[in-house]
């Protein structure tokens, strides 16, 4: 039962598909006949004519990239039986840079044979179904009906094609000018984000400097390896294997973190309640561990067994070990701030965490380095005092405020309204005001010392604590707060969307518009559909292009281009009358009803949720699994533009509506 109702939604799709292509949907042209083997043993021949830079995937396309052959019936297993998997002629490969795989495929032509068994002897008529996908600048689901007559099957076996000149190293020459737009486009993302991860985790490889299980290390560690060495430039050299000693401990920490979870997993830990919830209590422990409720320490046993080896190697190796005691050491200062580190890179995936643990390591070892070569710097160090722990105080009010923001993601994605806006931001007023309260010597914790005056830099500190304190104040009355945009849950994700005392924004600016059935009013009071089908409908009827928002309840990028981008007055005239927005929040996790439930051939994964059927169709018709992405359609159902990705730019971004728009009117 399960098995006839992912055919029929695969068909609906299929149709949905194809609808939207017109008369380009039919890229691949088919023939078939029949081969005799034996009285029981058939091969059926498929041969494909595939139109010029068309891509038809093979049967052993990798999982998780375009989908590749299958074959179907209902007989199987009844009448006859599949036998293996079915031969192929060549095939071409290419790396897929959105999917991160190499593709196996078929270029303008190709033949299988996949041969059957009868189980009965009477069988006259074999009936199978053929599902594919073929890809140019986007994608279509391929279903194919064949009846093969056995009456009429040939004892002259055709020969499979022999490898043509198309080698491996053919990389799909024949992608469009707008595929490549959007994989460039996509590519710069990616590495925008490595660099802000990488300078985020070096910023935070500095504060690690100034706690107090790090700082009184750096003129202990320089000292011994001057005393140790025979000479200054050998003591520079010992100081510079120590420093990349300890980037090699903490990248490989990082790389550890992203094979153990995968890619798949870094994924959920931006859209997954579990992983937000997770983090949330990690996040929680590290701050209480800060603010100094308790110490996280390892067992005193592994600090010991660290030293002898230093004293029994000696040489490069036992300098090695003395940067392993370093983060054994001060592992109870870094832990929270790796730990952190590694949270906020890990919804990136891939690399992330390697990139994170570098530049969290290339900090934290600089320090050693310089002062090894230039150890006169020793007596510009403050002296260890009061202030380290100040520092360590601070980062965890900072942890403590994290944590909150995952909670808010775990909230929002299952649309639960627990954790609303204004909760929300009341949290981080009590946090940052109670900091402030710290910072001006009003609250003391309990590895403060009994000092009772406060320095120029902690005053300092205190009034940026109480600015942003005040400055989040007017946020619980309906203010955007764009300083913070995409860490509070969005202006309408409250209990007073428009603010306490207003029904619609501006005291009732909206309060004479009329909602369509199945629409609702979203960021700014756009009219924004949720449902891909509804809204498209709604474009048709109106005579309007349709934009499609691929965003998530949890994605910071695409709050901040709500409330920077979208928020101009010129982009939002063009998004509340010039187009139809539909909105598809692909981390929703309401439940489809069980009949519309099914596995996708794209990831092996069974689609059970709203979030998931959106994250499908991105994934398969556009190539693309990264938010917020944007695709302005025709009626058609076709691009009028190339897609447009994460960009703050406000004027890029009208601009690109205002092109897509033109050349629908055109």
């Amino acid at each position: 039962m399960k098995r006839k109702i992912y055919l029929y939604l695969t068909l609906l799709f299929s149709s949905l598909i194809f609808s939207a292509y017109g008369q380009m949907a039919d890229p691949v042209k088919w023939k078939s006949h029949v081969e005799k083997i034996s009285d029981t043993e058939y091969d059926l021949v498929f041969k494909a004519d595939i139109e010029k830079g068309w891509h038809l995937y093979s049967q052993y396309n990798p999982e998780g990239a375009s989908l590749p052959i299958e074959f179907f019936s209902e007989e199987a297993g009844k009448d006859f039986e599949f036998v293996g998997k079915a031969k192929e002629s060549p095939t071409e490969k290419a790396f897929n840079k959105t999917f991160g795989k190499e593709e196996i495929f078929f270029s303008e032509k190709a033949m299988l044979k996949q041969r059957i068994k009868l189980l009965k002897k009477d069988i006259k008529t074999v009936k199978v179904t053929l599902y594919g996908q073929a890809c140019q600048q986007s994608c279509i689901q391929l279903e194919q009906n064949f009846s093969f007559d056995l009456t009429q099957a040939t004892t002259e076996i055709e020969p499979m094609p022999e490898a043509s000149a198309h080698t491996d190293e053919h990389k799909a020459e024949k992608k469009t000018d707008e595929e490549k737009t959007d994989s460039i486009s996509t590519e710069k993302k990616s590495e925008n984000n490595f660099w802000v991860i990488f300078w985020l985790s070096f910023l935070g490889g500095l504060l690690a400097l100034f706690t107090p299980c790090v700082f009184p290390l750096i003129p202990m560690t320089v000292s011994f390896f001057m005393k140790k060495s025979q000479n200054r430039a050998q003591g520079i050299k010992n100081a510079l294997v120590y420093g990349i000693s300890i980037v090699v401990i903490y990248v490989f920490i990082g790389t550890v973190f992203a094979r153990v979870f995968g890619a798949d997993a870094m994924n959920e830990f931006s859209t997954g309640a579990f992983f937000n919830l997770l983090f949330f209590v990690i996040l929680l422990i590290f701050a209480l561990s800060f603010l100094g409720a308790f110490e996280i320490m390892l067992p005193s046993s592994w600090g010991t067994k660290v030293d002898k080896q230093v004293d029994k190697k000696g040489g490069y190796i036992g300098i090695f070990f003395m940067a392993l005691a370093l983060a054994i050491v001060s592992f109870s200062c870094t832990l929270p701030i790796v730990g952190s580190a590694l949270a906020l890179s890990a919804g990136s995936g891939g690399m992330a965490p390697i990139i994170s643990m570098l530049g969290f390591s290339i900090a934290l070892a600089l320090p050693f380095t310089l002062f090894a070569a230039f150890p006169g710097w020793l007596n510009s160090l403050p002296q260890s005092g009061g202030w380290l722990n100040t520092v360590k105080v601070v980062l965890g009010f900072i942890e403590l405020a994290f944590a909150f923001k995952f909670l808010s993601n775990a909230d929002l994605v299952y649309d639960m309204h627990w954790f609303e806006r204004e909760t929300f931001l009341a949290v981080w007023i009590a946090v940052f005001g109670t900091l402030s309260l710290y910072l001006f010597g009003k609250i003391t914790l309990p590895h403060d010392d009994e000092s009772s005056r406060i320095s120029v830099g902690r005053l300092s500190l205190g009034l940026i604590s109480l600015a942003f304190t005040v400055y989040m104040i007017p946020g619980l009355f309906g203010a955007p707060l764009k300083l913070i945009s995409g860490f509070p849950p969005p202006l309408k994700y409250a209990e007073s969307p428009y603010g306490v005392g207003y029904t619609h924004g501006g005291g009732g600016s909206t309060a004479n518009v009329i909602i369509p059935e199945g629409a609702h009013l979203g960021p700014h009071d756009i009219i924004t559909f949720d449902d891909y089908e509804t809204g498209m409908a709604y474009a048709k009827k109106t005579g309007k292009p349709a934009m499609i928002d691929f965003t998530g309840k949890a994605c910071v990028n695409c709050r901040k281009m709500e409330d920077y981008v979208w928020s101009d007055p010129e982009v939002m005239q063009i998004l509340k009358n010039d187009l139809v927005l539909i909105s598809l929040f692909v981390d929703y996790k309401k439940e489809l009803p069980e009949d519309e439930q099914y596995v996708s051939e794209a990831t092996g994964k069974k689609i059970r949720t709203v979030g998931n059927k959106w994250s499908e169709m991105q994934t398969v018709k556009y190539q693309s699994n990264t938010q917020p992405y944007y695709v302005m359609l025709n009626h058609d159902e076709n691009k009028l533009t190339e897609a447009y990705t994460y960009d703050s730019d406000v004027e890029a971004f009208k601009n690109w509506l205002k092109k897509g728009v033109q050349k629908f009117k055109k």
